[in-house]
């Protein structure tokens, strides 16, 4: 047995012992509250008798002492409600004065309807002769354990809950140190033959090779070092700075557009003027390009991408259009989740590598603007112009 299969047997054992702790908690709350309810009732039996016996020794001129008294007056709790053989109240006890009207009884008519529900009537014999019946309610104390169950296991509830969280939330925080691991490795391990690239350019300089071979071939390396910066960013917090959003957006563009197939159709519509924000340069490429590349795959490598910038108010707002395959709507939000992918090849991560960078570097917002199913899909980024 390895060691991730012992933590998840330990972690069913403790799922399956709290799941009988629980069980047995509320089983013996429920022995307890029928155990007070038999209680409740012999007590009010006693003092049904009591009643009778004041009754009698009253006709037969009798002195029971304060035995009978006593008990008569050491309900202080149950609510009771008597009435007569015609169904007419003729007392009732522990019942808040404050909402009995004199000569009105609707109040302890709604009472005695809730009470008629919680406990059986006790009947009131004398000589044989059934004069009434006894009516009475639950104590507050019976009333509290009703509810204790359903409060025992809304906590237990809320504490699985709040250990889940924790729980994930330290997977999530491993998981991202290890991304962040990966990629400064990656970045590291690319440093090397990107030096050397850069050594091969100069010689191919010196050998008179075309200058405009030489000059695409250096905006690859350049793009490659960009790359490196990018990953060696991951983890770490990136500094912002006022950048021209139209720019830049028109350096991805370009770049973009000079690499892609000639079977997609390009289109762009920027502001003539600069629109400042603040930003991290290479950051914001990098949403830029993922955001091209998801559309040329749903696009299938051919297809019409529009890129558009419009600047509102205080915010400027970036559309990247295409005529692909559509997102359904229920979609719309898990395409940000980590290692969420349509795509037979693909980890799932340039989406949610873009709603990192966008709304928790930049305070932005990333989201699906609109898609129609074999029509296309809108993203739509909106950030703080300054």
């Amino acid at each position: 047995m390895n060691f991730k299969d012992q933590n998840n047997n330990t972690r069913l054992v403790l799922i399956i012992s709290s799941f009988v702790i629980v069980l047995m908690i509320v089983w013996n709350t429920y022995s307890l509250f029928q155990t007070i309810k038999k209680e409740e009732r012999t007590k009010m039996e006693l003092w049904s008798i009591a009643l009778i016996e004041l009754v009698q020794s009253e006709d037969l001129e009798k002195d029971y002492g304060n035995l009978v008294l006593e008990v008569l007056s050491s309900n202080t709790s149950t609510p009771i409600i008597l009435v007569d053989e015609n169904g007419t109240i003729t007392d009732h006890r522990n019942i808040d004065p404050k909402k009995i009207v004199e000569g009105d009884t609707t109040y302890l008519q709604k009472v005695l309807k809730r009470i008629r529900k919680e406990n059986a009537p006790i009947q009131v014999k004398y000589k044989n002769i059934i004069n009434g019946k006894l009516y009475y309610g639950d104590t507050w104390l019976l009333r509290t354990l009703k509810y204790f169950p359903i409060a025992l296991v809304l906590i237990i509830f809320l504490f699985a809950a709040v250990a889940y969280f924790f729980y994930s939330t330290s997977k999530i925080s491993e998981q991202n140190k290890l991304w962040a691991g990966m990629a400064k490795e990656t970045a590291h391990q690319i440093g090397t033959p990107l030096s050397s690239l850069l050594g091969w350019l100069e010689i191919l300089r010196a050998d008179n090779v075309s200058e405009d071979t030489l000059t695409e071939i250096k905006k690859d390396i350049d793009r490659l070092q960009t790359i490196t910066e990018r990953f060696s960013k991951v983890g770490s917090v990136p500094e912002l700075e006022k950048i021209d959003i139209v720019e830049e957006t028109k350096k991805s563009y370009d770049y973009l557009k000079a690499r892609s197939s000639k079977l997609v159709s390009f289109e762009v519509e920027l502001p003539e003027g600069p629109i400042y924000v603040m930003g991290n340069q290479k950051l914001y490429s990098w949403t830029i390009e993922n955001l091209v590349k998801n559309a040329i795959d749903a696009m299938k490598g051919k297809g019409t991408l529009r890129i558009e910038l419009n600047q509102l108010e205080d915010t400027v707002s970036l559309y990247i259009s295409d005529t692909g395959k559509g997102i359904h709507k229920s979609l719309h939000k898990k395409i940000f989740e980590p290692g969420f992918t349509s795509k037979k090849r693909g980890w799932g991560l340039g989406l949610s590598l873009a709603k990192r960078i966008i709304e928790d570097y930049h305070n932005g917002k990333i989201k699906v603007n609109h898609s129609e199913l074999d029509k296309g899909t809108t993203m739509k980024v909106t950030l703080k112009s300054v």
